[in-house]
């Protein structure tokens, strides 16, 4: 078996190389070079099409990642399939993510730091955790740990998916018919979907303006894709008061270009991609153990996290 490692972004094959040998040792694993011999399995982060081209054996493709949109855009060999990890660490960082920046705005600490950079003591009245439902887009592995981690703190939840679920704790809507009724009854959304043609600028002025049942003070925490959100959108909603603030990790373009406004608008609190980090020897057994599986003779379909190209993920 032969598994070639195929990573950008700056991420380093060598380290992945390593682990993977000390959990595959029969198994031939080296960082991709072009013109490399044909491989079995390929661990990959944003991959060239240069590379898929030349790799036209690979049965499995495993992204280091949870978001598979990159991949999805390039041109497949027809018996190849796409393998996100479910979890390897990942949710854990987003649950932590998620609700400090929820807290931080609920209790306004945001408030409290603008006023100490003055010398400023100051008071704010508690506010009631029942104003504030949070309503959390997406409900998959990272999106049903987020949304429940929030509950812990007795915010009321809501979540929105495609499909109908029934989570414990998390007030579900789904699909087009329940959106508007979702987002109304959200007054902090907090997007963690996939993206996908139907989800690309889900983000935008007129789904905004139905948030808290249309009332001013609704608040966006963005950990998913840049490509959700419509930028030329956020900045005016801010400043009409409509929307009482937003923390974003995730952009358009990523760095964040120095000059752009998001970073001196003082109602938006910016992160560099820093939500969740794929924790390296959790997603090299997440991905090892998938292996060993095909291998042994079981079918993509028996395995957790392969993507539905028709879905998007």
């Amino acid at each position: 078996m032969r598994i070639t490692v195929c990573l950008t972004d700056n991420n380093r094959p060598e380290p992945w190389v390593d682990n993977l040998r000390a959990e595959l040792p029969d198994a031939d694993i080296a960082p991709w070079s072009p013109g490399d011999a044909p491989a079995d399995h390929a661990v990959v982060w944003a991959p060239a099409q240069e590379f898929l081209d030349e790799q036209q054996t690979l049965r499995g493709l495993f992204n280091i990642g949870a978001g598979v949109d990159a991949l999805l855009k390039l041109k497949l060999p027809p018996q190849t399939r796409i393998v996100r990890l479910d979890d390897a660490g990942m949710s854990v960082q987003m649950a932590e993510y998620v609700c400090h920046a929820l807290i931080r705005h609920f209790r306004e600490f945001d408030g409290y730091e603008a006023d100490a950079r003055e010398g400023k003591w100051s008071y704010r009245r508690p506010r009631a955790r029942n104003d504030f439902p949070v309503g959390v887009m997406g409900l998959g592995v990272l999106g049903e740990r987020v949304g429940k981690a929030i509950g812990q703190f007795e915010f009321p939840v809501m979540g929105w998916s495609r499909s109908p679920k029934q989570i414990d704790g998390i007030r579900c809507f789904s699909g087009d018919k329940g959106f508007d009724d979702f987002l109304a009854a959200s007054r902090v959304l907090v997007c963690l979907l996939p993206l996908t043609p139907g989800t690309r600028g889900i983000l935008r002025r007129d789904n905004l303006l139905k948030l808290n049942a249309g009332q001013p003070g609704g608040y966006i925490i963005n950990v998913a894709r840049g490509a959700h959100l419509v930028d030329e959108d956020l900045i005016p909603l801010l400043d009409a008061g409509q929307l009482a603030g937003a923390t974003l990790d995730v952009f358009q373009s990523e760095p964040l270009a120095s000059d752009h406004p998001f970073w001196r608008h003082p109602r938006i609190t910016v992160t560099p991609h820093a939500s969740a980090r794929t924790q390296r020897e959790e997603s090299v057994a997440q991905i090892v153990t998938k292996i060993r599986a095909l291998e042994a003779g079981a079918s993509f379909d028996e395995l957790p996290g392969v993507v539905d190209a028709s879905r998007g993920y």
